[in-house]
């Protein structure tokens, strides 16, 4: 068998200079950063006091905890339990609407093809930012301050966190949305209204619902975490049994938020691909 012919080393170097001659910051700046975040992780570790000792030391705590949980047992108190899943369904499907009602809007002012200018996008833009910055129990904290205890603190809270988020991922979606359909309905004699409402509009609708349906379950979660400061729901009855070591009860009421979080996640597939037909399939 033949051999190939070596390559020639002076040729190569030649031809890719970038490659045989790069700078010693070019080479040494993977290492560097390597280094550099090994550090930062590190110095993670001393200033918040991680202790492995510790860590051990607690196993044994957590093992006594898991072994009170079993069995999970509600006691008398399921129908209040069902009463207060319920209220934070409710909660999370009703914030995550009046987000989705609101955001829609506002995110076509934050889309490139509706609005071209950037001095009129660039303020919706930072205000969306400005709302998605704070975490939906900084607002939960903030609205039970202003209308007090319950789940109408709840609502608002994830209403108000959802609006930011909604705003970015809705104009993102529209920016993304085929133009042909848009200049079809613009040749046809249609106006700009026409353009979003025909054009844009059946593209996107799809992919809102896909992200809305998403922003439910996962607003079922935060639900369930905004109610232990105070905003109503299963997560309020959850930190009063944890504050009084009724572990069975815990563990019963841990099992019923992931039942509510896997039916909804089945359901909001069901609704997906019901609403996207034929295109889910590829």
């Amino acid at each position: 068998m033949s051999q190939l012919p070596k390559p020639d080393r002076e040729q190569l170097r030649a031809k890719y200079p970038d490659i045989f001659d790069r700078p010693a910051a070019s080479r040494l700046a993977v290492p560097a950063m390597i280094v550099a975040a090994f550090a930062v992780f590190i110095f993670g570790l001393v200033d918040l006091d991680f202790s492995p000792a510790k860590l051990f030391a607690g196993l044994s705590q957590l093992g006594w905890i898991t072994l009170m949980m079993i069995p999970p047992d509600p006691g008398s108190s399921l129908p209040a339990y069902l009463s207060a899943l319920g209220e934070t369904l409710s909660i999370a499907l009703l914030g995550t609407t009046i987000a989705a009602v609101a955001a829609l809007p506002f995110s076509l002012l934050a889309a490139r093809n509706i609005i071209p200018s950037g001095w009129l996008r660039f303020p919706v833009r930072r205000f969306f930012d400005s709302i998605r910055g704070v975490d939906t129990l900084i607002w939960a904290l903030v609205w039970i301050n202003v209308v007090g205890l319950g789940p109408f603190a709840g609502v608002l809270a994830i209403a108000l966190s959802d609006f930011g988020a909604f705003g970015k991922l809705f104009s993102e979606a529209i920016e993304a949305a085929d133009r042909k359909q848009v200049e079809g309905i613009r040749a046809s004699g249609g106006n700009a209204l026409h353009e979003i409402r025909f054009g844009l509009m059946p593209q996107v609708l799809p992919v809102i619902a896909g992200q809305v349906l998403y922003f439910i379950e996962s607003n079922t979660r935060s639900a369930t975490i905004i109610g232990i400061v105070g905003a109503g729901g299963i997560g309020l009855q959850l930190a009063e049994q944890i504050r009084v070591l009724e572990w069975q009860k815990v563990s019963f009421l841990i099992l019923m938020i992931l039942v509510a979080v896997a039916a909804i996640d089945w359901i909001s597939g069901k609704l997906r691909f019901a609403i996207i037909g034929q295109r889910a399939i590829a």
